[in-house]
């Protein structure tokens, strides 16, 4: 597996800085925010585009995944959202994806993420579900006609929070361009077992979030290492699937003081790395 960083934690760093103190540290891959400041598709300019492609190859570095789940250019980081009431909202949330798609098909990756439905904002979860199926549905088509993979991102209090949600999700939306950005983080934050579910969601698995959280459970993004998942465990799953893609780190809360984060977690993952090869 390789190592990445999320973009999300640089926001107060243009993009290109933000590439080139992720390779300094020792990364490989870099996921890029689709969003503002760094890559909301209507403000990227075709300039820019080639820039962070020429960015990229100069710090020989790669986009592990592209995030188009947060979208604080338009409202904030869920909404709008695929399951609002007002269908005007809903069409917000899709037209950006599709944006995204073809985003991503100019920069060379091959993976975008997204939520799960969203928040449940005065609408019923049975229609949530329905319509959240249709809005992937016709991404779906989109994305197969691209070669790009839409990774479903399950968090806590969202449509999809647990495993099995996201496994009945799938059985309605079998297309093989449908897939799970699985987050280590957030299925511990709903009391599952990371490490268990690895091999259960294997078949759908198509990039990895990681940080670490609290004993209590709640949704506050730490440092690997500083919190209460055993992250040599799920690493060694991982490792052990022979899973050859990116483990992206995400860090957002860490704006104030993010160097200092991303560096602090490489070098505890490297570590850990190392010492599950000595195994």
């Amino acid at each position: 597996m390789k190592l990445a960083f999320s973009s999300n934690g640089f926001k107060h760093y243009d993009i290109l800085d933000a590439i080139t103190t992720l390779s300094n540290i020792g990364y490989e891959g870099i996921e890029i925010l689709l969003d503002t400041p760094h890559a909301f598709p209507p403000d990227l300019t075709s300039a820019k585009i080639e820039a962070i492609k020429e960015t990229l190859q100069k710090t020989n570095m790669e986009i592990s995944n592209l995030n188009a789940f947060m979208l604080y250019a338009i409202r904030d980081n869920w909404r709008p959202s695929f399951i609002e009431a007002e269908k005007e909202e809903r069409r917000k949330r899709i037209d950006h994806t599709h944006n995204c798609i073809d985003l991503a098909t100019q920069l060379g990756c091959k993976t975008i993420s997204t939520e799960p439905g969203g928040q449940l904002i005065g609408v019923e979860r049975d229609w949530a579900n329905k319509v959240f199926i249709e809005a992937m549905e016709e991404l779906a088509d989109h994305a197969e006609h691209s070669d790009i993979t839409i990774l479903v991102e399950p968090e806590p209090e969202l449509l999809i929070e647990t495993s099995d949600q996201f496994i009945a999700f799938k059985k309605e939306v079998p297309s093989k361009n449908i897939a799970l950005n699985f987050d280590i983080g957030h299925f511990y934050c709903v009391n599952e077992d990371p490490a268990y579910l690895v091999d259960k969601l294997l078949p759908y698995t198509g990039h990895y979030h990681l940080e670490d959280i609290s004993f209590n459970r709640a949704h506050n993004h730490l440092i690997p290492g500083e919190g209460a998942i055993n992250i040599p465990e799920v690493l060694d799953r991982i490792q052990n699937t022979g899973y050859e893609g990116y483990v992206t780190v995400e860090l957002y809360p860490y704006q104030d003081r993010v160097i200092e984060a991303a560096t602090q977690a490489y070098n505890y993952i490297i570590s850990v790395m190392g010492q599950l090869q000595t195994k």
